[in-house]
């Protein structure tokens, strides 16, 4: 977390370990950053401290990690680049962020998009759309797998990790009956990307969590190059599958999301910074730290 006085006429003078006595939403390096930034986050403060009343509740989400479909890796079996290279995605697309052979190389050229494609063969990724609406009682890995019939030996579950936390977050904090008939708009602020930024096309399953509902992220963090400030990406698909002559890839599919749409936008740099000026443009329905959501509206 960085210093939310950081840039105010003085240089940080160590790491921010001192939190507003409040909300503990943002923490300072001094007394004197504080007081510094008093003016401006005064008219956050009862905000956040809402909001953070909600942390312990929301923060062990089922989503998180994916055990149950990674199990090899969880229990130490195998490691994260055998485990890929069986499966013909090691070191490529949206899987390059997930061994540490790789990141590195990644991270830096996350300049650019990354392909919109899962690399698997259909039955393994939910390159479509799902054969039924989506179903309250997802609660964990198994439940989703089945809802879109994709086997549990199937690695998606260590992308889909970020939509789906969303999703939980949105049921957790009673906005589970989002849909075209109850609302047409979330707009989310997503904190902190990293290798979210090279994993965009599986935000795309926000499509079948959300039927109907116009979803917006912003995402936004020091990550994000300086050349992506400000784009911003409409996720029209599902991310596509291996197989050829898939359903996925045709423009009948892509009719059938109707008037669901997915869009991010990047912003590079802190929340503090932005908030005000984000909130003029979309009224915040769900706010996002990377595993910890919270409910605004």
């Amino acid at each position: 977390m960085e210093c939310a006085g950081k840039g105010r006429r003085t240089r940080c003078i160590g790491p921010p370990t001192r939190r507003c006595g409040r909300c503990g939403a943002v923490s300072y390096c001094s007394a004197s950053h504080q007081l510094s930034h008093w003016n401006d986050h005064k008219l956050e403060c009862e905000r956040l401290e809402q909001q953070m009343k909600r942390v312990d509740l929301l923060n062990d989400f089922p989503f998180t990690f994916a055990q149950e479909a990674t199990f090899e890796i969880y229990e130490k079996k195998e490691t994260r680049c055998s485990f890929f290279s069986k499966r013909g995605i090691h070191r490529l697309g949206m899987w390059i962020c997930e061994c540490q052979c790789a990141a590195l190389r990644a991270f830096s050229d996350s300049s650019s998009s990354t392909t919109n494609a899962w690399g698997l063969s259909s039955e393994l990724c939910p390159c479509r759309g799902p054969i039924s609406l989506v179903s309250e009682h997802i609660r964990c890995w198994m439940d989703y797998y089945q809802w879109r019939c994709i086997p549990l030996h199937s690695p998606v579950a260590m992308l889909l990790h970020w939509p789906l936390t969303i999703y939980y977050a949105a049921c957790l904090t009673r906005m589970k009956s989002l849909n075209h008939t109850s609302c047409k708009h979330l707009c989310i602020h997503y904190l902190g990307p990293e290798k979210e930024l090279l994993q965009l096309p599986a935000f795309g399953e926000l499509h079948a969590l959300f039927p109907g509902v116009r979803v917006h992220i912003e995402l936004i963090g020091p990550a994000v190059p300086p050349q992506r400030d400000n784009e911003k990406i409409d996720i029209c698909n599902y991310a596509y599958c291996l197989d050829e002559n898939c359903i996925c890839k045709s423009s009948s599919e892509n009719a059938i999301m109707g008037s669901s749409s997915v869009t991010v936008q990047l912003h590079r740099g802190y929340y503090h910074d932005c908030f005000r000026e984000l909130a003029k443009v979309y009224h915040l329905h769900l706010l996002s730290f990377k595993y910890i959501q919270m409910d605004i509206s």
